[in-house]
């Protein structure tokens, strides 16, 4: 049975971490760049002091706009520390959109690095900003920047109250336009109840964190590391050179990453069996995980524990789990991609048909449970999104999968379904069929218009193989009105700041004309 942990402020995780490891490296940014956590406590509560006093009083909600450096992480952690909600925000995004997410979510002030303070100056908003790396000199006082002063240095952190906003983050939608998702205390309190009592992480450990502090899969990076005693290393991108080395230097014992990381690993040759021994624990989440990924894995990091994480923003970080087995999850899987598993203790899960009506076999995944969110900053953005049975709340993940006793097997997105003359062809098992021709490595299918109807554009990865020859092999496994009109072969696939396979700006590739020899 999850019993919920005492104290209902995130940040009471940090603390947790403070009392058993003091002394002890709460985050490694690599050159000697090195915080313990009794110093990384104290700088919190620094600048969550010149916060609170500057703005007199407890703010509600204070913005993170710097990289995945020393501001980013204690800036997370002071904004919960002045018991506000903090806005993680991607420092590189442009400056509109920032300042979009800025005024929807009616921050107070923001806490950023260099790029972060010209990026707000930008957005031409009027909001105060404590920059950090300006120091404490007269030039401060000007633009609404507020000045340190050691004296503002809070006791203590203050409290949160379980209903309490602790994290609001931003989903790109289906529209494109930035949606508000606010996540609460108590939200966060059960998932790392769930997350305490199914690992075993500690002071020894080492958490390597790959993605960038606005991706909600960070939270579990900082807060699973700073609830143990452990360390924060966060990746850097020169370390998929020779990743294997990364992880032995820097004692990584826990990965996190989106499955697109393994590609990155495989074509610089870290991916050799038992190259990463080091390893406990391997996680996968973010998007599909391919059991031939998962299996290549496995065997170079042949000492960890693998699981296929799932979960919606919406839903908290992740809110099902199935542990790799190589038998079991092959036979599970559907095109080729390795279960999401069971929900997390205390949830309820139900598939919706496409007439609307509860199914028992497959359909859309609809949650509901104490990890889901209150509903978007905006409330219009949660329309068709949210719907109330039995007295619950329910969120429709707009995923599609299959049930398996408990075990629920991910198929693809709703909106991944096309309409090709008339046939409903799901792109994951176009993908699945192209990445079974000999040579191919990985594969996305794509639509765009044609004529009255729509055609299907395939990128793939690997060897060049001749179109003829998908085609034909294609032939034997897809129905005709499904084969791709067009193959595009890529040494890679564009990723963006996530690590996610950047499907947006393949969309855009897919719709200009192929380029040929000689053209």
């Amino acid at each position: 049975m999850i019993e919920p942990v005492p104290d209902a402020g995130v940040h009471h995780r940090f603390l947790a971490g403070l009392r058993v490891a003091p002394d002890r490296p709460a985050l490694h940014l690599g050159a000697g760049e090195h915080y313990t956590y009794r110093e990384l406590h104290a700088t919190a509560l620094q600048w969550a002091g010149t916060l609170t006093r500057r703005l007199s009083g407890r703010p509600r909600r204070i913005a993170v706009l710097a990289g995945k450096n020393h501001t980013g992480y204690a800036g997370v952690l002071s904004a919960l520390y002045t018991g506000a909600a903090a806005v993680p925000l991607h420092v590189q995004w442009p400056a509109g959109q920032i300042g979009q997410m800025l005024r929807a979510a009616q921050v107070d002030a923001v806490i950023a690095d260099p790029d972060g303070l010209a990026t707000v100056r930008e957005t031409g908003l009027d909001l105060p900003v404590l920059c950090p790396a300006l120091g404490g000199d007269g030039e401060v006082s000007s633009d609404r920047l507020l000045a340190l002063d050691p004296a503002d240095a809070l006791g203590h952190p203050a409290a949160a109250d379980p209903a309490d906003v602790a994290y609001v983050l931003f989903t790109s939608g289906s529209t494109g336009r930035p949606k508000g998702v606010p996540l609460t205390h108590a939200n966060y309190r059960h998932y790392f109840a769930v997350v305490d009592a199914r690992y075993d992480f500690g002071v020894g450990d080492g958490f390597a964190q790959t993605v960038e502090l606005n991706f909600d899969c960070a939270i579990f990076d900082l807060f699973c590391a700073w609830g143990s005693g452990a360390c924060v290393h966060p990746v850097p991108p020169t370390a998929y050179l020779d990743l294997p080395a990364f992880v032995r230097e820097r004692r990584v014992t826990v990965w996190f990453s989106t499955p697109s990381a393994i590609a990155l690993v495989r074509r610089t040759g870290g991916l050799v069996p038992g190259s990463m021994p080091g390893l406990r624990w391997s996680f996968f989440a973010g998007e599909a995980l391919r059991c031939g990924d998962a299996e290549e894995w496995q065997l170079a990091a042949d000492h960890s524990i693998i699981e296929n994480l799932y979960g919606p923003t919406e839903l908290t970080i992740t809110v099902s789990a199935h542990r790799w087995s190589s038998q079991v999850s092959t036979e599970l899987a559907v095109n080729g991609v390795v279960p999401i598993g069971a929900v997390h203790e205390g949830h309820l899960a139900r598939m919706m048909g496409d007439d609307g009506r509860e199914s028992l076999r497959t359909g859309e995944l609809c949650i509901s449970g104490p990890q889901l969110t209150p509903g978007y900053l905006d409330p219009a953005d949660g329309a068709g999104r949210f719907f109330v049975s039995d007295g619950r709340t329910w969120y429709r993940t707009g995923d599609r999968v299959v049930r398996s006793a408990d075990q629920y097997s991910y198929v693809g997105r709703l909106d991944s379904q096309v309409q090709l003359k008339g046939l409903r062809v799901e792109l994951a098992e176009v993908d699945n069929a192209v990445r079974s021709c000999p040579g191919v490595s990985d594969a996305v299918a794509l639509p765009r218009p044609a004529d009255t109807s729509q055609e299907l554009v395939v990128f793939y990865t690997g060897e060049w193989v001749a179109p003829s020859t998908l085609v034909k092999h294609l032939q034997h496994l897809l129905p005709g009105g499904a084969l791709p009109r067009e193959y595009r072969h890529l040494d890679e696939f564009p990723l963006n700041s996530n690590k996610k396979i950047d499907r947006k700006t393949l969309a855009l590739q897919a719709q200009l004309p192929l380029r040929t020899e000689g053209m």
